[in-house]
């Protein structure tokens, strides 16, 4: 069995000896493992992963054909790929308490389309949240391959209301157009929503209209884990989700369902969807599977959940309004209206970049700018929260925060900033014992 240690010194050695070939990209590697130690990482669909599940990426199961499952491949040698993947499949199933996991999906976008193409017919009509309410592009939208092949109806969020209560999703309007509409499938999950989503009310309404109901868990994923948010394993038809995200895990995705379901979303991933499936990536997924199921995961996203209460009421006395009043989970939305009504989310990711705080810009409900301009911020604590920092530190960031989007066109003002930001890094360095790239 690898240890840690010799994981730790695996990848080391094998980026230090393959890259010394290559000093442009080394080069390269070099800013970006900079940039991620000396800045802060607050996108909410990012995090670091460990240097064990880094080595199982960089393995030489990367040079390995397996199309196919485990004792079904088209290709021979693969008798190590098979128990990879046969365990990185055990330990999903065990971790998340599920009859049936494919851990082949690429992203959780293939996980999504996979599903639709196992449990509905183009054409066919599926219930899902819309994107500037909250969505995923996955969901329906125009843009996106399952906009073009499925007729997609979305619902959306309460009103926003003066005490915070508003701006959940509006159960009311899933069951009224599930009733009119009727569709084959109801999706919940989102990518830009900050509180919980039980799943019971939606298989009550999808089995009202004898709907299929698929949950996308790609942001709570490790919350759902670590028992932090409700599991819709054993209440939605599938689950789909990321492993890059709350998981800790490499940039991937998973499908969770019933064993009567199993065959059809494996026929979908492969060969419906996908060639050959990534083994070095799947190993990674088992290392990041058997990580989350330690004690120290839970403690780790109760952490992220704390630090996202905290951050958002810090945000809150900076004068920054949260969408939904706040937080469940371990992202905030933020709309920059009433802290700064010229201030769009575009210019504040832009100037909160060049400060040394990464985030993203994104549409909040009923956004009145465009996807590209936006109104709002999508902050995230799990990458932060990895690296070691607490409640005292999201205060601190909500604080350069502020000060960053009130100063942001005085440049001495930002590098001072910038230089307060990679001392606070340097206190809550993700990797302490040092990741080689040359």
């Amino acid at each position: 069995m690898t240890t840690a240690s010799s994981a730790e010194s695996s990848l080391a050695h094998f980026v230090s000896g393959v890259l010394a070939s290559d000093p442009e990209i080394r080069d390269l590697l070099e800013l970006e493992v900079e940039r991620q130690r000396s800045t802060l990482q607050l996108i909410a669909s990012e995090n670091f992963t460990s240097p064990s599940v880094m080595a199982a990426s960089a393995s030489m199961l990367t040079n390995k054909y397996s199309e196919g499952y485990p004792g079904r491949r088209y290709y021979g040698g693969n008798v190590v790929a098979d128990e990879v993947e046969n365990l990185a499949r055990e330990r999903a199933k065990s971790l998340f308490g599920a009859a049936h996991a494919n851990v082949q999906p690429h992203a959780g976008a293939s996980a999504n389309l996979a599903t639709y193409l196992a449990l509905v017919e183009p054409g066919d009509t599926i219930l899902a949240m819309r994107l500037d309410q909250g969505g995923h592009l996955t969901h329906g939208s125009p843009v996106s391959i399952t906009g073009k092949i499925y007729r997609f109806v979305a619902y959306g969020v309460t009103p926003a209301a003066a005490d915070g209560s508003g701006e959940r999703i509006d159960l009311d309007q899933v069951r009224d157009l599930a009733k009119r509409e009727r569709p084959r499938l109801i999706v919940a999950g989102t990518t830009a929503y900050s509180r919980t989503i039980d799943p019971a009310p939606y298989r009550e309404i999808a089995d009202d209209i004898g709907a299929k109901f698929m949950f996308d868990a790609a942001h709570p994923a490790g919350l759902i884990a670590a028992g932090e948010h409700p599991s819709p394993v054993g209440v939605a038809d599938v689950v789909t989700f990321t492993t890059h995200k709350t998981l800790r895990g490499p940039r991937g995705g998973a499908i969770l369902t019933s064993e009567d379901l199993g065959r059809s979303i494996d026929s979908a991933v492969f060969p419906g969807l996908q060639g050959g499936p990534l083994e070095h990536v799947i190993a990674a997924k088992a290392v990041a599977f058997a990580e989350a199921a330690r004690p120290e995961f839970k403690q780790y996203a109760a952490q992220v959940r704390a630090n996202a209460v905290a951050f958002a009421a810090a945000l809150a006395e900076e004068g920054f309004r949260l969408v939904a009043g706040g937080t469940d989970n371990h992202l905030c939305l933020v709309d920059l209206r009433d802290f700064d009504a010229e201030l769009t989310g575009k210019i504040a990711q832009e100037v909160l970049d060049r400060a040394g705080i990464t985030c993203n810009r994104n549409q909040i409900p009923d956004d009145p700018r465009p996807p590209f301009v936006t109104s709002g911020l999508r902050l995230g604590t799990a990458a932060e929260t990895t690296a070691g920092m607490k409640e005292p530190q999201m205060v601190v960031v909500a604080s350069l925060i502020a000060r960053t989007l009130r100063h942001r066109d005085d440049e001495s003002e930002l590098q001072a900033i910038r230089a307060e930001v990679s001392e606070l890094c340097a206190m809550f360095d993700p990797y302490p014992d040092g990741l080689a790239v040359s």
